[in-house]
């Protein structure tokens, strides 16, 4: 039994690891050079707590019950997941009842610990937030976490496990028998496969219509952001979201895992040629500036670390299309996974997995015995003890070479990313944060392509930032 994933997002990755769970060949197909690079790696970052969504929709079947499997999968995978609570902050009695209608549906929807909270309690929690604020919704069990951290995770277990990972290669078509697919197309090759399960972000309408099957349409929805210096850490505690429009959940305030404060995003729809271009504005990024001051005054715009935008996929219907397809019987669409996608994906996955394929498709599959899964992150070396530490650059001199010094990450530490399959200057930034401090690589990036070049054997012209096209040198000045 073979079974083929399409897109190496968070939703991709997370399927892709409870596939290796059985006893079938899985192979994870990504265009992109490395996992997580498209829709996972530019979003908010955010665990929802699940009081938004509507009791009726597909996103707040998966949402609360997502947002509960996180802790132990952070464990299992060793990710950064932080579960520090999120406030919805409302300044008048107009915005406490949609604060009270948010904690009626959280409650249908199962979501614990909720309860609205009035000034005093909110701003001793949360000092430097407006002291206009009235009231707050607290959801404890909101957290944050590095939402291409779980895909590369995911995907490193998973290959322990038997994945065969395949990157750099698009779907180009199929080849069905009897109206099911037994091979996939790529722009490099063919791969056998007895289910296929297409999680290719915005493009995955694309894909449900080159295989013939059922798919609503997308388009990318755009959120611009705003990543202020570490300097600011503590300013907020929590996640701090504004009372939500029926446009979105509004332009928020929130801590990183690493400790700097993120801003954002808007929420602008763009036509669907717009797929593939996640550009900044100065009127978007003078909103999140606007809306974010309102939430915390003191917010220093001095210290902003870099600006990018993410681009979400929404569908007409704004819910989740998690569905086996009736005319290609071996098809499951996992599409229009918009906000709360990352916090759903766990719990997605296992529905994917255990009932759409076991109880639906009526496939049964054997679980391994030799099922391996936890995987260990790299090894951040700032983070030990110095005596730890000291003791680590005796056993190897590259742990006490710094590379990157806004983050701290070492020689070793890039050396192990490289060892675990990054192959370009994103690949080791997003394993390590190398490059991900105030310089953006201004001063590490000469010396990452070093490291890459010896390590790889490859000229350092060879090396990409992230795709086949952005080359960093393509020569030398002299010899």
């Amino acid at each position: 039994m073979k079974a083929v994933v399409i897109g190496g997002g968070v939703f991709g990755s997370l399927i892709a690891r409870e596939l290796t769970k059985y006893d079938l060949e899985v192979t994870l197909i990504e265009k992109n050079l490395d996992v997580g690079w498209g829709v996972t790696k530019a979003n908010s970052a955010v665990v929802h707590a699940g009081y938004d969504d509507p009791p009726e929709s597909v996103r707040a079947q998966f949402c609360a019950s997502g947002n509960a499997m996180y802790e132990d999968l952070s464990k299992e995978l060793d990710f950064d997941f932080k579960r520090i609570g999120s406030f919805v902050v409302a300044f008048n009695d107009e915005e406490l009842k949609e604060l009270e209608r948010l904690l009626k549906q959280g409650e249908e929807n199962g979501v614990p610990g909720l309860t609205i909270l009035e000034r005093d309690e909110v701003l001793s929690m949360e000092p430097n937030l407006n002291p206009e604020v009235k009231y707050a919704l607290y959801a404890p069990t909101a957290g944050i976490t590095e939402p291409w951290m779980v895909a590369i995770a995911a995907v490193e277990n998973a290959v322990q496990n038997g994945l065969k990972l395949v990157l750099g290669e698009s779907v180009v078509g199929f080849e069905k028998v009897n109206g099911r697919v037994r091979k996939v197309h790529t722009s490099r090759g063919e791969y056998e496969a007895d289910i296929v399960i297409n999680c290719a972000g915005l493009h995955a309408d694309e894909i449900a219509k080159l295989a013939g099957a059922e798919y609503v349409p997308l388009h990318p929805r755009k959120g611009e952001y705003i990543l202020l210096d570490k300097k600011l850490q503590g300013l907020v505690k929590r996640v701090i979201f504004p009372t939500p429009t029926k446009i979105s959940k509004g332009i928020l305030v929130l801590p990183t895992v690493d400790g700097g404060i993120l801003l954002g995003p808007t929420a602008e729809d763009l036509p669907e040629e717009m797929k593939d271009r996640p550009i900044t504005t100065r009127e978007g990024l003078e909103k999140v500036r606007e809306f974010t001051r309102r939430l915390v005054p003191s917010l220093d715009f001095s210290l902003v670390v870099k600006t990018f935008s993410g681009l979400r996929p929404e569908s007409p219907q704004k819910d989740f299309f998690i569905k086996v397809s009736e005319t290609v019987k071996n098809f499951v669409n996992v599409m229009a996974t918009r906000s709360p996608g990352l916090t759903a994906a766990p719990a997605v996955a296992k529905y994917v997995v255990e009932e759409l394929i076991q109880e639906k498709m009526r496939i049964p599959l054997e679980k391994k015995k030799d099922f391996k899964p936890e995987r260990k992150r790299i090894v951040h070396y700032s983070e030990l003890p110095l005596e730890e530490w000291r003791r680590e650059i005796e056993r190897d001199p590259r742990a006490g070479r710094l590379v990157c010094f806004c983050n701290e990450v070492t020689e070793k530490e890039i050396v192990e990313a490289i060892r675990r399959g990054a192959r370009t200057l994103n690949g080791v930034k997003f394993r390590t944060r190398a490059m991900f401090g105030r310089c953006q690589g201004g001063f590490c990036m000469a010396r990452i392509l070093k490291i890459l070049e010896r390590e790889l054997g490859v000229d350092m012209s060879e090396i990409k930032m992230k795709s086949e096209n952005s080359w960093v040198v393509n020569g030398k000045v002299r010899e």
